[in-house]
């Protein structure tokens, strides 16, 4: 029997333990081994760090015990520990303090519980680091939020990764990736088109403390891609399923991991299972920072007003279907997921959103939200900076060398070499100062507003 929620509460009926959960925090193949690496969880700061000895990742309190400085400041030393930039404290891999550096040579005052750190319970899966929130005595008993189809096709998925720290709620993330209407206007022409814009129906099964399961008969693009199967796994966890498109199998995963109130990271997978090698061989070949450029162009399609829309809903009537006006079909995930988070709770339920940002520089930036922590990106960043300081030696080199061989009456087809030489090299020098650009900032306005 499908059952389709048409109102939602407005008060919590049993609290959900946001902290009792696994969370995914980064890709591994982005961290990087040699430094720690702070991450805010659940409004805890933690610090990611590569034990060399154990050959493991670890994650502890961001928060030295002696004066409280964050330990992602500070280094991994050789014998293994994460030594406190401020004094040298040295922490172990499960947060004993190692060694107190002012300390006499006799003291026990490092094995005092005061010394230790918390340490959080962590492991890699399916290529993320996942931390676990809360009691560490629950963590072996907790499942991990994984996706079942990637485990049952080892080897013939092709994977499109990106992160993104966002502006705005988790909640607000999987409400919108969730939402299936919103594709078609929201990512025009990027990954939707008006066109495909129709009535619709969405079946939403039981709505339980796990999630929920939806579907989609027609599915997207107006059926060509055939039926859709949502997912959706508290708290965090959402994933939608086309098993047999024209192509092959495809997927959109998506965690929301809560940082702060009105923050989160945005973990999106786009996995695929293609019939033909051609394009697996496509994806092969595929720089995966070109990937992140235009992964980060889609999210920015709906950052802003998302931004502003979740302070306007906090503002409005507690009960939601009165706060919003949903009369269709297509919005019954929607309501799904807005049952579920009135029935059962949102994280940081006692604090208010900050004041909006305005400034929309500031909502659409890349580097801090993504760039500075991704591998790829900063590779393909060191190369074009050094290719761009190349290509405007160049273009000075042959400019200047121009008037040398007027003078010293070179060939003419050494001149007119030179001077395409030095044109190409300066035209290179923009193009890649524009795509340079795009490694710290977003574009505005979103391309739906000027293309029809």
């Amino acid at each position: 029997m499908v059952a389709s929620p048409v109102s939602v509460l407005s008060t919590v009926e049993t609290p959900f333990d946001w902290s009792d959960a696994w969370y995914p925090v980064h890709f591994v193949q982005d961290l990087d081994k040699s430094r720690p690496i702070r991450f805010v969880l659940l409004g805890q700061p933690l610090v990611l760090w590569w034990q060399p000895v154990k050959e493991a990742w670890v994650v502890l309190s961001d928060r030295c015990s002696h004066r409280l400085a964050p330990l992602s400041e500070g280094r991994i030393t050789a014998d293994g520990c994460l030594e406190c930039p401020y004094h040298g404290w040295a922490f172990t891999e499960i947060g004993t303090c190692d060694r107190i550096p002012f300390a006499p040579e006799d003291s026990t005052a490092h094995q005092s519980d005061r010394a230790t750190i918390r340490h959080y319970p962590s492991q890699v899966a399916q290529g993320l680091l996942f931390v676990y929130a809360g009691d560490p005595a629950n963590a072996d008993t907790t499942p991990l939020p994984t996706v079942p189809p990637l485990d049952e096709h080892p080897g013939e998925w092709v994977m499109a990764d990106t992160f993104r720290d966002i502006p705005y709620d988790a909640t607000t993330l999987l409400e919108n990736v969730l939402d299936t209407s919103h594709v078609a206007f929201t990512h025009h022409p990027r990954v939707g088109n008006r066109a495909n814009a129709k009535d619709f129906d969405l079946e939403v099964a039981e709505v339980t403390p796990m999630g929920f399961k939806g579907f989609w008969e027609e599915g997207p693009r107006r059926g060509k891609f055939g039926p859709q199967v949502t997912t959706f796994l508290a708290p965090s966890l959402m994933w939608h399923d086309i098993a047999e498109s024209p192509f092959g199998q495809v997927m959109t995963v998506v965690y929301a991991v809560p940082t702060e109130k009105g923050k989160c990271r945005a973990i999106v997978r786009l996995p695929f299972r293609f019939k033909s090698s051609i394009p697996r061989l496509v994806f092969k070949f595929t720089p995966r920072w070109f990937g992140h450029l235009n992964q980060n162009s889609i999210l920015e399609d709906d950052q802003i007003f998302l931004h502003l829309q979740e302070r306007s809903l906090a503002e409005a009537d507690p009960n939601y279907t009165k706060a919003c006006y949903l009369p269709t079909g297509s919005d019954r995930f929607v309501l799904a997921y807005r049952q579920w988070v009135q029935s059962y709770g949102a994280p940081f339920p006692e604090q208010a959103f900050a004041p909006a940002e305005t400034d929309r520089a500031a909502l659409l930036e890349r580097y801090y939200s993504h760039t500075i922590n991704c591998q790829s990106c900063q590779g393909a960043l060191r190369l074009f900076r050094k290719l761009r300081l190349g290509s405007a030696i160049a273009a000075v080199l042959f400019g200047f060398g121009l008037p040398f061989g007027v003078v010293l009456q070179w060939p003419l087809w050494v001149l007119i070499g030179l001077a395409v030489v030095s044109v190409l090299s300066l035209g290179a020098w923009w193009q890649l100062g524009q795509l340079i650009q795009r490694f710290y900032e977003g574009e505005y306005p979103p391309t739906r507003n000027y293309k029809a």
